[in-house]
């Protein structure tokens, strides 16, 4: 699991006047868990994915991964091991001009004999629905197939973990929904933990747990019928529910007997024709 005991961070840390990112922060991430980091810009939730991957380390406190210390500089690239990142723009991750050569980046950088880096690759790239394309070169792919292709290259470093920050932010409809459908698959079917930081509450609503920031501090926490259901909590934050939840919450004020714990399009038909 991942552990994030009382973490506090800044990034001048030296500067007693310097803008405090994160407040002491507590949170646990079980294996096998997917979930939804949400929160406006400037919440902290991009820092916090940083902390748990390494690439920043706390001012205060601790963020272990499988018990292993982010703060212990010997311990860094076993962690990043176990917690591959996939940012925003997949076009900053990908290196190679060849799809197969990009997804065989990661394991050959770590070391890994040619014979299993070859497994590893078909493997991920088949997970991602990418093998057919895996001769093409990745910049003439499409936003949500450059996007796989990332996805890719992480799984092939078989990480325990996957944190995406904001990774369907520059995608269309469609390129969202088959990045979507790619880490429901890696969730449900091949038991990876999922982390994902999303603007888009439709994501959010797929994920088991839903955490949300504000100014550096994790201020609601449950599963998305839980979180969503506080329609007017989530608003004086900034932020938006599904459109199905919000609609429900309306009707309800309204004067209508209807649940406003409804996050999907199905679910309020069969609500309101049952």
């Amino acid at each position: 699991m991942i552990s994030i005991n009382n973490m506090s961070f800044k990034y001048d840390a030296e500067d007693e006047n310097s803008k405090q990112i994160l407040n002491n922060i507590n949170l646990d991430i079980h294996e096998g868990e997917f979930i939804a980091l949400l929160g406006h810009n400037g919440s902290g939730k991009s820092t916090l994915a940083k902390l748990i991957n390494g690439l920043l380390t706390p001012v205060s406190g601790d963020v272990l991964v499988d018990g292993m210390n982010t703060r212990n500089e010997e311990e860094i690239w076993d962690i990043r091991k176990n917690a591959g990142m996939v940012f925003q723009n997949p076009d900053n991750q990908l290196v190679a001009t060849i799809v197969e050569d990009e997804v065989a980046f990661g394991p050959e950088n770590l070391g890994v004999e040619p014979k299993e880096i070859r497994k590893r690759v078909d493997e991920a790239l088949e997970i991602v629905n990418m093998s057919d394309f895996k001769k093409n070169a990745p910049h003439l792919l499409s936003g949500g197939q450059k996007q796989r292709v990332a996805i890719a290259g992480i799984l092939a470093m078989s990480p325990k973990y996957i944190i995406l920050d904001e990774p369907t932010a520059m995608l269309d409809p469609s390129g969202r929904a088959e990045v979507m459908e790619t880490l429901i698959n890696l969730n449900k079917n091949q038991k990876k933990t999922i982390i994902l930081i999303t603007h888009y509450m439709e994501e959010a609503a797929l994920a088991d747990r839903i955490v949300v920031m504000e100014d550096g501090n994790v201020v609601l926490e449950g599963n998305p019928r839980e979180v969503f259901s506080q329609v007017e909590e989530i608003k004086a934050i900034g932020l938006d529910v599904p459109q199905v939840t919000e609609l429900a919450y309306d009707l309800q004020k309204s004067g209508f007997d209807i649940s406003t714990e409804i996050l999907n399009i199905d679910e309020m038909v069969n609500e309101l024709c049952p």
